[in-house]
């Protein structure tokens, strides 16, 4: 079965017609099971889900007849047979793993659907890149839904992408397959001042009768934000308030509620329906960034339902929001998100609502995942070179290159420094006070450099700026290629030399993330595939992302997933300060400001 929605229907029906009048055996048949209709909020004992051509025929409470010699029986006994999980938003880069990889890591977590935004790869490769990414996801045996990257750059002259996305791409875009709808409209301030582009992209995606993103990262709710709802977008998950949610709402937009590897949003939100009382059916729940190492600990979309029912919410409720009200928002409610006639046979058996182990997964009609064991495989697209040599830094980056010059004459300086907050996506707008030592302004105490260092065009252009919040000691630096959403790469560092050194070994190795001490390396995430993925399994990366958690935290890093925030410091389209290659950006302005300020 392709990602086609419906293309199969024709030849379908008339099975599932015969297996639901009892005049034709089923493929599969789930016995005995408890019937979660997600339709109604209803729990429902003793009843049989009888699947043919991987969709489900009828749900019946006697499967009877429709039970043949060749029909597989699966004992549900007495289990809760429930959706297949799906995640409204989120970035299958950010798990540092290909389309396929990803897949195979969450399959045993009972999802079965994924909405993705592959902007990340946008910034660097382009539309091919989208097309690489979208090619490998409609391979996979659950249903891995792409959405056009609408922002690349996020926001016009402030950064300076690999590659731009233009609304003739987006155009083409919408006739892929697999293409559900336009990725998170980033360039919020674009769309509150209609911009021509933003709106030519809006309005192809609307002609395919597609689904807008929205990404609306401000704290002003008033005419900016009535502006761009006005636009087009049709949801945020950049909410991280009670009265973000309430707002979007409001106003017909969905809400996501996410919680991420770093992004814990749901609690403060999901008051909207607990307390408050809105209807839930404007509510989704999303993971937006996940890494590798909580896909492989700790869960996937069932962590996000199991995290929404610990903050107070009905299990069932959770779990609309993370089935049903997913598909009807992006217009696939007759294909998935429900156990009802006629959808994908996307179904898990758990024996608890609350504490949702993951004990059977079937998607497609098909026995996926049992007891956290992927069961299928997942296959791969043959990335080319193009897509594995994408690190070009245009010279050999030394100690000097991270040099941060003073005003002639200055004994001191006072500078704008990224706050870094954790669990949370934005930034604060920090100032401090910083010596001069022959002319270079120093580090001190809690402030130390980051660096964005250009990597698509090898302009050999370096950009420094400070930062805190990190808690790094000792002679260190961290680089990464991961660096949202321009994807040039970042260095934070307490040392010029170790700066240098990490910054070179990414090169080297086409890509990834490092981490020195003292000149050596106590860490290495290799991400050959743009410099954001890996192609090797789920685990392999999970156990390397977690020596560079380890090596972070031994360099006195005490923050919940650090590198989540690390790669969001060249995120200028979320507030408040971030570092380009075009120099530091205030978001609450959207305009760029200089280092240093005066002293008063």
């Amino acid at each position: 079965m392709t990602q086609n929605v419906i293309a199969d229907w024709p030849a379908v029906a008339p099975k599932l017609i015969s297996v639901a009048a009892g005049r034709a055996p089923a493929d599969m048949v789930i016995r005995g099971g408890i019937w979660v209709n997600v339709h109604t909020r209803e729990s429902l004992p003793g009843h049989d889900i009888c699947i043919a051509e991987g969709r489900i025929a009828c749900v019946v409470g006697d499967a009877g007849e429709r039970i043949g010699p060749d029909t597989q029986v699966i004992e549900a006994d007495g289990r809760y047979m429930i959706p297949g999980l799906c995640d409204a938003h989120m970035h299958i880069e950010s798990g540092m793993l290909t389309p396929a990889e990803f897949s195979r890591a969450v399959i045993p977590h009972g999802t079965t659907s994924m909405f993705h935004d592959p902007h990340e790869i946008a910034n660097v490769l382009g539309l091919d890149g989208v097309r690489m990414m979208h090619d490998e996801a409609i391979l996979q045996p659950v249903n891995v839904f792409t959405q056009m990257p609408s922002c690349a750059p996020s926001a016009p002259g402030l950064e300076t992408t690999g590659f731009e996305i233009t609304p003739e791409d987006v155009a083409e875009a919408m006739t892929w397959p697999g293409i559900v709808g336009l990725g998170e409209m980033m360039n919020f301030p674009g769309v509150a001042a209609a911009d021509p582009k933003m709106l030519a992209e809006i309005a192809a995606t609307q002609r395919a009768g597609k689904t807008v993103g929205g990404h609306y990262a401000s704290p002003d709710l008033g005419d900016d934000f009535a502006a761009y709802v006005a636009g087009g977008p049709a949801d945020d998950h950049e909410c991280t308030r009670e009265e973000d949610a309430i707002a979007r709402v409001r106003q017909g937009m969905r809400s996501m509620l996410r919680l991420g590897s770093a992004w814990y949003d749901v609690e403060a939100q999901i008051t909207a329906v607990t307390e408050k009382g809105l209807d839930p059916r404007s509510f989704i729940l999303c993971t937006d960034d996940c890494h590798s190492g909580t896909l492989v600990h700790d869960g996937h979309m069932n962590r996000v339902v199991r995290h929404a029912i610990a903050c107070g919410c009905d299990p069932l409720i959770a779990l609309q929001m993370a089935t049903l009200n997913t598909a009807t928002h992006f217009g696939l409610e007759r294909e998935i998100g429900s156990l009802t006639p006629g959808r994908r046979a996307d179904v898990i058996l758990t024996s608890d609502l609350t504490e949702l182990p993951i004990e059977l997964v079937i998607a497609r009609g098909r026995v996926v995942a049992k007891d956290g064991e992927c069961l299928v495989d997942c296959p791969h697209y043959d990335w080319p070179d193009t897509a594995r040599q994408t690190v070009r830094l245009g010279h050999q980056l030394s100690e000097s290159d991270f040099e941060i010059a003073a005003p002639e004459g200055a004994n001191a300086v006072r500078a704008n420094v990224i706050g870094v907050v954790e669990n949370q996506a934005p930034t604060k707008a920090l100032k401090a006070d910083l010596p001069v030592k022959d002319g270079l302004v120093e580090m001190e105490g809690e402030t130390i450099q980051i660096a964005l260092v250009e990597r698509h065009r090898a302009t050999g252009g370096v950009t420094n700026a400070f930062v805190s919040g990190f808690g790094y000691k000792g002679r260190m630096a961290m680089a990464s290629t991961v660096a949202h959403d321009s994807h040039h790469m970042i260095v934070v560092g307490t040392d010029r030399a170790q700066m240098a050194l990490a910054a070179n070994r990414l090169a080297e190795v086409g890509g990834g993330v490092t981490l020195f001490r003292d000149g050596e390396e106590l860490a290495m995430v290799e991400l050959p595939i743009a410099g954001l993925m890996s192609d090797a399994p789920a685990a392999t990366v999970a156990d390397k992302a977690r020596k560079l958690g380890e090596a972070m935290e031994a360099c006195g890093c005490t923050l919940n997933n650090a590198y989540m925030q690390h790669s969001l410091l060249a995120l200028v389209v979320i507030p408040e300060l971030r570092i380009s290659d075009l120099g530091l950006v205030d978001v609450r302005t959207f305009q760029r400001i200089e280092l240093f300020e005066a002293l008063s």
